[in-house]
């Protein structure tokens, strides 16, 4: 075969591999825009450690409409993760360098700039641990996301697939364990007490909360008065 010819083959190998890496990543998006999630990687995890550790497997998840929430969850979210959140394209390059900037003087606490719309990216396609790999389908997956379902979609989903303690995953679920009501009965106080965990959720805890965890919950609080109301 010519050098033209091989040159010509390899490009259309390189075209299959592309068209069918698109195919098989926007489809589960396009689908995840109309059903719910029934179960995420790190749900996945959680039970093999279960299983591993010889426990029984008891994950609480209950996927619930975003109409069926508090708004008081929208406002702490966007507090407390990502207040550009309704303004960005699924990025925030001002929180990722004061991120970076942050970790490089404290290497102890470190930092995420990750916006809502890249953690719901990751939380839903991606596996936990941090690698060049999964940082770049991340950014794949958010710019699928942003593009096909849109802010309301994606807060749904990241609200309803969020881990907030051990084997309880999305506010509907917490909600009913640690205030023995629907998520959309939550109070203002309540929802600030739920996103005050998302950072470490099997260490943070929402009730009898360290001071530190308390203290983030009043914080958000103060975000929250100061950020305009979010309405989907």
């Amino acid at each position: 075969m010519a050098k033209g010819g091989k040159t010509k083959a390899f490009f259309k190998i390189l075209l299959r591999i592309f068209i069918f890496f698109v195919t098989i990543t926007i489809v589960p998006v396009i689908i995840y825009k109309f059903i719910s999630v029934p179960a995420s990687p790190l749900m996945f995890l959680r039970t093999l450690e279960m299983k591993s550790n010889g426990d029984s497997v008891n994950l609480d998840y209950k996927w619930i409409s975003i109409d069926k929430m508090s708004p008081y969850l929208f406002q702490a979210a966007i507090a407390a993760e990502d207040d550009e959140f309704m303004y960005h394209n699924g990025f925030d390059f001002d929180a990722m360098t004061k991120a970076i900037k942050s970790n490089q003087k404290n290497e102890k606490r470190i930092k995420g700039g990750s916006t809502i719309s890249q953690q719901t990216a990751k939380n839903v396609f991606l596996w936990p641990h941090r690698d060049y790999l999964r940082k770049g389908l991340e950014a794949w997956f958010t710019g699928l996301t942003e593009l096909i379902w849109g802010k309301k979609r994606i807060m749904e989903v990241y609200l309803n697939i969020v881990e907030l303690g051990d084997g309880v995953f999305g506010v509907e679920a917490a909600s009913q364990k640690y205030f023995k009501k629907p998520a959309s009965d939550l109070t203002k106080n309540e929802a600030a007490a739920l996103v005050a965990v998302f950072p470490n959720p099997r260490v943070y805890r929402v009730i009898n909360p360290s001071q530190y965890t308390r203290s983030y919950k009043w914080a958000i609080l103060s975000r929250m008065n100061n950020l305009p109301k979010v309405k989907f």
